[in-house]
């Protein structure tokens, strides 16, 4: 096997690749780069057996072959070289790989391409096509929302809801949700999967605004086909729970605030709150919206007042002060709506303004005030 390319060019193909090395003593060469050449298209793959990425580029193909390569090393090498033309080979017999630059001769022990973990075959796939730009959108709003606990495994990701004319995207952890629902795709499907927030923000880089992504999914893989380049992530096997049921469906209580005001209002209450339930205390009125924290233990306290618009009944209501920030900082709109029903039942946050075929709903459990 032997090839020349621009060093640069290389290490443009491998950097979304390397993503996904992890240490692996149970199985070594996972921490290659498994590299084969045909003609003058040169392909890679790296996995880490959750997550696996392929792409192609042409480079000047001198004899065909395949070779594992330790990853971290060779990345690490082209990292360090400047852009210049550089030629690769491998000795067939002993798997010995030589890297030639201007700056000097490297060599490195190669592993045998065979033992590489086979390719995931798309078989009895259901497909559809979303916009790049749009699909990290909804990653972005969505997957802060997902469980880091591994006694919910269901909820270690995002939920992709495809229902023909609409694509949902759902992640809770229990204490806060996030529905966001696009109503501009064409399919001919009814099915869901939940990915892995691990294998999203791989997805994530890859994701380019103007392109379409070609997203296919079977009982246990999905398959994103981003300009040329496939990533294969294993689903989280089992079901998400029925987040429609903890929505509450009548909230005639409206609260309006500017968004960049009350994110940084929470944050500097947040230092005085208690620092295991970050609680902040709403009293909502007509106009009128006085904020409170307070660490008992170490006599701590805050107080905070600003302008409101508010509809409805007045309210005493407490919420976690980290959990409402997350929230404000991945919304953009001047304002958001705060939508109640009672003081032991979620609020919905919604912001001011949205497309007409998007719909974003963040919902927060309540903390319980002691009077």
């Amino acid at each position: 096997m032997k090839f020349e390319v621009s060093s640069t060019e290389l290490l443009k193909n491998l950097n979304l690749a390397y993503t996904t090395i992890t240490p692996n003593p149970l199985l070594p060469v996972a921490e290659d780069f498994l590299m084969k050449l045909d003609g003058n298209v040169l392909s890679i793959k790296a996995t880490n057996l959750e997550v696996t990425i392929s792409t192609s580029f042409e480079v000047t193909g001198l004899d065909d072959g395949a070779i594992a390569v330790p990853a971290k090393k060779f990345y690490e090498t082209l990292k360090a070289l400047p852009d210049q033309p550089i030629s690769f080979e491998v000795e067939p017999e002993n798997n010995s790989i030589k890297l030639a630059s201007a700056y000097g001769v490297y060599r490195l022990g190669g592993d045998n391409p065979d033992e590489f973990p086979a390719t995931i075959e798309r078989d009895n796939t259901e497909s559809f096509s979303f916009n790049a730009g749009s699909l990290s959108q909804a990653f972005a709003k969505t997957i802060f929302a997902a469980s880091s606990d591994d006694m919910k495994p269901n909820m270690n990701g995002v939920l992709v809801q495809v229902d023909f004319n609409k694509i949902i995207f759902v992640a809770s952890d229990g204490h806060k949700l996030v529905k966001y629902t696009f109503g501009n795709i064409n399919s001919e499907i009814s099915n869901s999967f939940i990915l892995h927030k691990k294998c999203i923000g791989i997805v994530q880089k890859a994701l380019e605004n103007d392109v379409n992504v070609d997203i296919s999914f079977n009982t246990k893989n999905a398959f994103f086909d981003i300009n040329g380049t496939l990533i294969t992530c294993r689903l989280i096997d089992g079901k998400f729970p029925d987040y429609n049921a903890v929505i509450p469906v009548d909230n005639p209580n409206v609260l309006t605030l500017n968004r960049r005001d009350f994110l940084n209002a929470l944050r500097r209450l947040s230092i005085y709150s208690n620092q295991s339930t970050y609680q902040v205390i709403l009293n909502i009125s007509d106009g009128s919206l006085t904020m409170s924290a307070k660490d008992l233990d170490f006599s701590n306290e805050a107080t905070e007042q600003m302008p409101c618009k508010y509809e409805g009944d007045p309210m005493l209501i407490g919420f976690n002060a980290k959990f409402m920030a997350e929230m404000l900082s991945v919304l953009d709109t001047e304002e958001v709506y705060i939508n109640l029903s009672q003081s032991n039942r979620p609020g919905i946050m919604v912001p001011s303004d949205e497309p007409d075929d998007e719909s974003l709903m963040m919902l927060v459990m309540p903390i319980l005030v002691n009077n």
